[in-house]
């Protein structure tokens, strides 16, 4: 069974793509820039939160599961990498 997490991240992704299709449609037609861009900080906005969805079910699932087995190394360091690469954005 999916994490409550993943079916947010998925719908949040879906989203997404329906947004993109509309975005390339709305430069194919011309449309006003500023229209254009607003589309897609939008899309932007969703993949932020489909992202904290994916690393909130990471916490509670795989780091959980490790701490638990008494072997957290391998999950902090990757928490750390992704970490990094977020804040470096």
């Amino acid at each position: 069974m999916m994490s409550e997490e993943r079916t947010t991240a998925l719908q949040y992704l879906k989203t997404v793509r329906g947004q993109v299709d509309g975005i390339i449609k709305m430069i194919q037609d011309d449309r006003y820039c500023i229209d254009v861009a607003n589309q897609v900080l939008a899309a932007q906005s969703l993949l932020r939160k489909a992202e904290l969805a994916i690393l909130q079910g990471h916490l509670r699932h795989c780091v959980k599961e490790a701490c638990m087995a008494n072997n957290p190394d391998e999950k902090i360091e990757e928490l750390n990498r992704i970490l990094e690469k977020l804040l470096a954005k």
